[in-house]
């Protein structure tokens, strides 16, 4: 179902990102062992070779009903449990941490992205399928985690260190444990499918109607396009928020946080309460302006594949550039410096057109 889209997108960025950032402000010896552990590395041969001390997080959005009651089932419209049996993903992000952790990259990978899968075992076990071409979300089914990770790693030559995976059960109790959300529109939102009425300007929304507000697509003619564009200045401010009204230092704040969140998650089972320990006190100083936001490089977001059908194809040149920067953590945006003599400001370059979450939609013009 197309309107639960933006519901798992906005649960893996708002849930899976604030919840690697933010583990050493709470009982971490609690929390770490209330997180569902899933095995997803352990089958996996001949993988990328690890090239820094930086950190990859595969976040993945499940379309699971797990944990919604039936009230919550109806008013978001997503279905039964029935409807989602099997498992599947329309959301994958990759979530690098720096090797000095004081900053992020966070990549959308469109779910329709077209991939060779490789060859694996038929989900009933009794034959073997051959490597062939199809989407990226067809491998999370195909074969869950591993599968994906492995499509993924071929693709990027990139290794994932670790394995997030979200439902978005939490989604509501997590604004509202943030207190609310602020977004603001231009213009006003009157959109019949998702149920919200918006006047043009800044709100603060709660959870239901955050929800209301992620899965808006047909009030403006624009579709997933402009609805990928309040998807991410949703994601930033949610961060803000996290990061400036002192949710991640106040030990209750984060405890509701987690409380609404903590069933919602599963980590791979190379995760030890230790790792997570050091990598949220290694991330203290790290605030929403280090964090960038982008979406990989494309050639054609309405391609066609023989047997395959409707595809994302990547731009090949800018996203090989991505995954080898990322590879070597290095900086996605250059800053090139005027000389001592020059009277120019300094150019910035942004070949991958991301945005940090610290960019305020909402902050009065100056």
């Amino acid at each position: 179902m197309k309107s639960s889209r933006a519901i798992r997108i906005i649960t893996s960025l708002s849930v899976g990102v604030v919840l690697i950032a933010s583990l050493s402000w709470l009982g971490l010896g609690q929390v770490s062992g209330q997180i569902s552990r899933i095995d997803v590395f352990g089958s996996l041969k001949d993988r990328p070779e690890k090239t820094s001390r930086a950190l990859n997080y595969l976040v993945v959005g499940s379309d699971t009903r797990e944990g919604l009651t039936k009230a919550q089932i109806k008013a978001l419209r997503v279905g039964s449990t029935a409807v989602a049996a099997g498992g599947r993903s329309d959301t994958m992000l990759l979530v690098h941490i720096s090797k000095a952790r004081d900053a992020a990259f966070i990549v959308s990978i469109p779910r329709d992205t077209l991939v060779t899968i490789p060859a694996h075992r038929s989900q009933d076990g009794t034959r073997d399928i051959p490597a062939r071409p199809g989407k990226i979300n067809a491998a999370f089914a195909f074969g869950g985690a591993p599968l994906l990770i492995q499509t993924i790693e071929d693709k990027t030559n990139l290794k994932i260190d670790h394995y997030v995976e979200v439902s978005f059960a939490g989604f509501t109790g997590v604004v509202d444990a943030l207190g609310g959300i602020e977004v603001c529109s231009k213009v006003a939102i009157n959109d019949p499918k998702s149920h919200l009425v918006m006047a043009a300007g800044t709100h603060v929304l709660d959870g239901i109607e955050a929800l209301k507000y992620v899965r808006t697509r047909d009030f403006d003619g624009r579709g997933d396009i402009g609805r990928m564009e309040r998807q991410q200045q949703f994601v930033g401010a949610v961060l803000r928020k996290a990061t400036s009204s002192g949710v991640l230092l106040n030990p209750i704040k984060l405890t509701r946080f987690y409380n609404a969140t903590i069933s919602t998650v599963k980590m791979d089972s190379s995760v030890n309460k230790n790792d997570l320990l050091t990598l949220a006190k290694q991330m203290r100083n790290l605030s929403s302006s280090s964090v960038r936001t982008l979406t990989v490089p494309l050639s054609d977001p309405n391609g066609s594949y023989p047997g395959v059908g409707s595809v994302v194809i990547w731009d090949e040149e800018l996203s090989t550039d991505l995954w080898t920067r990322i590879r070597g953590d290095e900086v996605l945006v250059e800053t090139i410096k005027p000389t001592a003599k020059a009277t120019t400001n300094a150019v910035i370059i942004d070949k991958f057109k991301s945005k940090t979450a610290a960019d305020n939609p909402c902050a009065p013009a100056k």
